[in-house]
Parts: structure tokens; sequence; C-alpha cells
């Protein structure tokens, strides 16, 4: 900082002479002049962040807490929630709440890129991870959603190895990949000022693959063991309804189908002290289903509520005790009219 201010007092420009009297020792004079042209500065745009950021910039700056990834690694059972409404205040509160991850939905949420940027923002001033679920397994769609910066990305609709090999190169750039490179400017990398980002991304990024219907469970135990797949995550409303069970995802054929599918991906992992060497397993909870049953069957990752369903049945309770109140008020004053009635004709 010292040296910056020494090259600003050595300038021959109006910068120096506005400079206040304690770094500026011509500040006192009475008459300031300032020269009648200015030469034009020519701006050149940056391909690269400049050479004094990268030598002092690094990914560590941006991380101040283990990543997803490395929580699971040792063996930590992770709870969250979906993000459906994309509301940059719930996503706030939410992760004030203290939940491990949230997932921002724009499969099924109302909003897109823009939306999920400012929760991704939000999130981040609460130091709470975001998973990106996209709308469909796409390059378009994961390179825009990869750019915000997620620590996760969810891939929806995964039925095949086939399409699970797909959704990891979309993960990676070229060689190892199909995704597209403007890591020079874009939130993921600092937008070009986090050096290391490059070296890390690989490493940190969790890959989530969705399975939620008949046929990817039978082949299970092979898309989970796709190289790049870190977790697959149980899509028990869509699985239902490939079954025929649209209505009773809690059916007892539906039940077993989960079951069958949640032993093909720990099949992939042994425990090894705390660390677990597979592809981790992940679920949302369900009315038959809680967050500590999954866990107890040893699931890594829990979705406990959608925050527009929390919302919904705090509102319904809300207008339910209230409605309740006002039928109960008017009970207690029917009661007293009659025994001021009855009081009167006693007498």
């Amino acid at each position: 900082m010292s040296a910056a201010i020494s090259t600003i007092l050595n300038l021959k420009s109006p910068i120096k002479r506005l400079l206040p009297s304690s770094l500026n020792p011509h500040f006192s004079k009475p008459h300031l002049s300032f020269p009648h042209t200015l030469k034009p500065r020519t701006l050149t745009p940056l391909s690269s962040p400049p050479s004094f950021l990268k030598s002092t910039i690094t990914s560590s700056s941006f991380s101040t807490s283990p990543t997803l990834k490395t929580r699971l690694r040792n063996g930590e059972t992770l709870y969250g929630l979906f993000l459906l409404s994309l509301s940059p205040t719930l996503a706030e509160i939410c992760g004030l709440s203290g939940y491990d991850f949230v997932v921002v939905d724009i499969e099924h949420g109302p909003g897109g890129v823009s939306d999920a940027l400012a929760c991704l923002r939000a999130l981040k001033g609460t130091n709470t991870p975001a998973i990106i679920r996209i709308p469909e397994t796409t390059d378009t769609w994961a390179k825009k959603a990869l750019d915000l910066g997620p620590q996760g990305i969810m891939f929806p609709m995964i039925d095949s190895p086939k399409l699970a090999k797909r959704a990891v190169s979309y993960c990676r750039f070229p060689p190892n990949g199909v995704r597209g490179s403007a890591h020079t400017v874009v939130r993921a990398s600092g937008y070009g000022i986090d050096s290391g980002y490059l070296d890390s991304y690989e490493d940190e990024l969790l890959i989530m693959c969705q399975v939620e219907c008949e046929e990817a469970v039978k082949k299970m135990e092979e898309i989970a063991e796709v190289e790049g797949v870190d977790c697959i995550q149980m899509g028990p409303m869509d699985l239902s309804a490939s079954m025929g069970y649209l209505w009773d995802p809690g059916h007892k054929k539906v039940r077993e189908m989960m079951r069958v599918a949640e032993k093909g991906v720990l099949k992939t992992g042994k425990k090894k002290g705390k660390d677990y060497d597979g592809t981790f397993l992940s679920g949302f909870a369900m009315p038959h289903d809680s967050p500590e049953e999954l866990r107890k069957r040893g699931y890594h990752m829990v979705s406990g509520a959608v925050d527009i369903g929390l919302f919904r049945n705090a509102a319904v309770e809300d207008v339910r005790k209230f409605k309740a109140g006002l039928v109960e008020v008017e009970d207690e004053g029917k009661d007293g009219d009659q025994e001021e009635k009855e009081k009167y004709w006693s007498e």
C-alpha cells in the first residue's frame, strides 16, 4: 500500500493535488492549478488477470471452509433444502438457519440463471454452499450454471451410463470434457481474479446425477460407477410416476424399487475410517420417509424440505389457528349469553 501511495505522490497530476494533507505535503498551497489539456488514456481489455493479482490472490482467498465434497469424504451426513422460489431473501434465511447446503432449483422453479445468481450471492453471504439443479442435461445449461460458481450441479433425468458420462463431460474443460471456456471473466473464477480456479475446480465441484425412473434404477450400479459422478440423487416423485403411482409415492412397490436403487449406489463404496471412497447417495425426505430414516439407510445428503412447501405449511397453519380461535371465541360468547339469560330468568 505504501508503495502505491508513493507512486501517486510522485505523479504530476490533479490526483496528487487532491490528496489530504496527511499524504500530500503540498495540500496546504492556496492555489490549485490544473493542466489545460489531458492526454487520453488507452484502455486495453484484459484477457487474463493483471500480474500483480496473479501473484497475490489464489483460490484459497475465496474458500473459507471445507467444500461439500471434502465434508462428504470425511464421513459427514449433510442436511439441506431445495429453494424453488428463487427468492434471495429466503435463500439468505435458509443459509442463516444453518442448512449444510441449498439446492437452487431452476428445473421446476419460476426463474432462470439471473435469479439463481442473486440467490448464490445471498447464500455466499451466509457461507452456505449452493448446488444448482438445471432444467435438462445439456452442455448449454451446464455451462451457464457452472459459470455462476456453485459448489455443486445436479443433472435431472439421468437414465443411463451414457447420459451420466455426457453430464460429466459438460463439467470439464477440454481435453477432459466439452465445457465452454470463459474462465477469465465469469463469477466461478472470481471474474478471473482467482488464479487457482483451473487447478481446483474439478476437485471441488460436486457432480450429482438424479435417477428418476424405473429403467434408470435397473442400471443404477453402472450409472453410479461412471468416473466423475460424485453423487446419485434419488427422485421418488418421478420414480413413482414412472411406475404408475403418481399419487402414491409411498406405495410398497415404489419403496421396494427405492431400496434396490439405494443398495446399488452404496455398493460402490466402502467405509475406511471416516472416509468413503464410493459414489454418495442423496435423497428427499417424504411424509412416509423421514430425514432420520434416510440417514439410517446410509444416505450421505438429505433434503428435508422445499422452501415453498415450508412457507405453505406455515401459512395454512397460521390461518387455521386464527379461524379456530374465532370459532372458540364465538362459542364462548354464545355460552356466556346463555348463562346471562338463565341468570336473568332465574332471578
